[in-house]
């Protein structure tokens, strides 16, 4: 691993993600990204890091011994890759993530994944409060429609939008995948 990489973290991309059942979302190409972004980490011997949810709610599609827990084949970590489980949408909270990249020293992270409103919006804001030179993919998560707190429904492409504007300069860089694979190359 070379730690002056930046590490790539994964959020989330559980089968759970592909079921119907959990809404209507933006960004249908994010797997296929995400893949081309591993696949780019893996090439450069850059450390990676998969974090799966586990749900405490019962009939939640990450309930422990569901297919939804699983992660997607198409970016199952390989036996030498870390993978961090999690119970609530924060990669850094009652886990060993920062103390994993600290002991490495890791000083940059790159958060892919979903949901970007939710785990991915969480991950990254205590990533960049605990010091870590922090970049989201913007083209590499994605978000689900919902209802704001004003009873008005708002499209995955709303959601996604306000967390990454939530995130933007104070906690992290928002960037698009393309850019990130040129910056990784040029390392």
């Amino acid at each position: 691993m070379r730690s002056e990489l930046p590490a790539l973290i994964i959020i989330d991309m559980q089968k759970a993600m592909a079921n119907p059942a959990a809404g209507q979302r933006n960004n249908p190409d994010a797997a296929e990204r995400i893949a081309r972004l591993l696949a780019a980490w893996r090439a450069a011997g850059a450390a990676v890091v998969h974090v799966r949810h586990i749900s405490r709610t019962p009939g939640s599609l990450f309930w422990p011994g569901q297919a939804g827990v699983q992660f997607q084949e198409a970016l199952a970590p390989l036996p030498h890759e870390h993978v961090v489980e999690k119970n609530v949408p924060d990669a850094f909270i009652h886990s060993t993530l920062e103390r994993w990249l600290r002991v490495r020293d890791v000083k940059r992270i790159v958060i892919v994944g979903v949901s970007t409103n939710n785990s991915v919006e969480g991950s990254a804001r205590s990533a960049g409060n605990l010091g870590f030179d922090t970049t989201v993919v913007a083209d590499a998560c994605f978000a689900f429609a919902c209802t704001d707190y004003g009873g008005q429904a708002r499209s995955a492409d709303e959601v996604h939008a306000m967390a990454l504007a939530n995130l933007d300069g104070e906690y992290a860089t928002i960037s698009d995948s393309a850019s990130v694979m040129r910056e990784l190359a040029a390392t």
